[in-house]
């Protein structure tokens, strides 16, 4: 029996490989690995498609998150208020600068922060809040907007699941202060390694993203902050230029196989993902809700299917926050952490491997 993967990398690349090995052999040709051709290309390009002036590709999606919040000057004694569940690397970065995260909890439906949860949460230390468009989902961004305009802070969006997905029109990364991506290879825009990017408006911001990234220096041996090794390699670039063009139909593809499974699965004993009507969501994962998600996974891996838990354990209740919040508790997050799995999702899925996760489902 053909395993169904949750992604499968190597049929993309099959089917971009003409394109992919060309990309990569220039480069090679060129022998130019670092801040080269590649990388400024995919600045611009990425920067056109968002619809941002500036486009800073860096090392990794937490460099992104890490260098956005440095470059806009969060540091200790700052609170971020962002969303208990999402991956630990949105809270690790706001740690990484010496503030501290202020965990409200989620939307039900969208499984985002609750904006309204959000602004109860704003005191005299709030610099900041991040959401994060889970698995594709734009957040509420219109509402944190207002808030953040109101109260004088920055709206830092976390778009690491989220490269093409729309809100009122725009795309997600758009509408903050800072955009921060992930190129992670499972990502809707993925490379073949690690690999990230923050958008910006400000050009202020972006001197600094830039000089954060390339250890501080804006020419070659002066030195005029800290920074980090933090630069988008060649290759990455090249491969990511090549995805770049495909990434539209990626996305509908991806939806369109969500809603396939969503349509099979509306009376099988689960609660499929629920779009906002306020964006396009881009399904880098497609998430349901169970009560019995021990026997519906094991169906699955009898099946062939695999399946995954994103996220079994909030960030509020990981042992690295225990002494912070402890004694904190946010019932959306921690109901959902206990109820959620991902089925397979990827461009390439076909009907006939989505029909043996839905029978598999719905056996269970």
């Amino acid at each position: 029996m053909t395993q169904i993967p949750m992604v499968d990398l190597q049929v993309q690349y099959q089917q971009l490989k003409g394109e992919i090995d060309r990309a990569l052999a220039a480069v090679l040709d060129t022998s130019h690995y670092i801040l080269g051709p590649q990388g400024q290309a995919f600045e611009a390009e990425a920067a056109a498609y968002l619809g941002v002036k500036h486009a800073v590709a860096v090392a990794s999606g937490t460099d992104a998150l890490h260098l956005a919040l440095r470059a806009a000057g969060l540091g200790p004694g700052d609170e971020v208020i962002t969303s208990p569940f999402t991956f630990i690397a949105t809270a690790e970065a706001i740690a990484y600068v010496g503030a501290t995260p202020v965990f409200v909890d989620i939307d039900p439906q969208t499984f985002n922060i609750d904006p309204e949860l959000a602004r109860k949460a704003i005191t005299a230390r709030t610099r900041a809040i991040l959401p994060v468009h889970l698995f594709g989902q734009p957040a509420d961004l219109a509402p944190l907007q207002a808030m953040c305009d109101e109260h004088g802070l920055l709206l830092i969006e976390d778009c690491a699941q989220s490269f093409g997905a729309t809100y009122a029109g725009r795309q997600t990364g758009s509408w903050g202060a800072l955009g921060c991506f992930s190129f992670f290879p499972s990502k809707n825009l993925g490379c073949y390694g690690d690999g990230g990017m923050v958008v910006t408006g400000d050009d202020r911001l972006a001197e600094q993203l830039r000089m954060l990234r390339n250890h501080g220096s804006k020419v070659r041996y002066h030195h005029d902050i800290i920074g980090y090794n933090s630069r988008l390699d060649e290759m990455q670039a090249a491969i990511l230029n090549v995805k770049l063009r495909h990434i539209d139909r990626f996305n509908q593809l991806r939806r369109q196989n969500a809603h396939y499974y969503s349509e099979r699965l509306a009376d099988a004993g689960v609660v499929p993902p629920r779009e906002d009507g306020k964006g396009v969501h881009v399904y880098h994962q497609y998430t349901l809700l169970t009560d019995r998600r021990e026997a519906v996974q094991q169906a699955l891996t009898t099946a062939g299917c695999a399946s995954a838990i994103y996220y079994p354990i909030p960030l509020h209740r990981q042992n690295v926050f225990a002494a912070a919040f402890g004694g904190v508790s946010l019932p959306v997050s921690e109901s959902v952490a206990a109820r959620c799995l991902s089925l397979p999702i990827f461009p390439e899925l076909n009907q006939e491997q989505m029909d043996r996760v839905v029978a598999a489902v719905r056996g269970a």
